[in-house]
């Protein structure tokens, strides 16, 4: 009896402990959030190096870190915020069609990484369904996966009923 019971506590622990590592990736979960423009991309990766060298400042004087490596890691970090900060000067000194165009690319690259949103919107009554269906909420009509409602396509009419 005893016996059965911890394995059951066990095969439950075991199942909730590898729920959330076997779930598939939600769209738009877990992702950096992609900044519209170079400028604001250049700066919160400016910022993410100052951060870094303020965690080396405290490593070292915690004494967690030998000063050979604080002095050669500060080096390579101060080099790269010069980098960025330099970059974002030049980005500054954009023409307006070269900044037109890095906004352009930069919205782009978001689209890529959210995904194609897909339209179901229904072509029976045009209500917005708001989260993935095959039926549309409101007037019943079959939805295809990628645009308007397949029911409106074969011309015959539907009895909507009472709303």
């Amino acid at each position: 009896m005893f016996l059965t019971f911890a394995i059951l506590i066990a095969a439950s622990m075991l199942v909730i402990v590898a729920t959330p590592l076997l779930a598939p990736e939600k769209a738009g979960e877990g992702l950096l959030p992609v900044d519209i423009t170079l400028q604001g991309d250049l700066k919160r990766r400016r910022l993410v190096v100052y951060e870094n060298i303020q965690d080396l400042d405290f490593e070292y004087k915690a004494g967690k870190v030998a000063k050979e490596d604080y002095e050669s890691l500060r080096t390579e970090y101060q080099a790269e915020a010069a980098r960025l900060m330099a970059d974002a000067k030049a980005a500054e000194t954009l023409s307006v069609e070269e900044t037109i165009i890095e906004r352009e690319v930069a919205a782009r690259r978001a689209r890529r990484k959210s995904g194609p949103v897909e339209d179901y919107t229904c072509s029976e009554c045009g209500f917005e369904n708001p989260v993935p269906v095959k039926f549309c909420g409101e007037c019943g009509a079959k939805i295809s996966g990628n645009g308007p409602a397949a029911g409106g396509a074969s011309g015959k009419t539907r009895n909507k009923g009472p709303k």
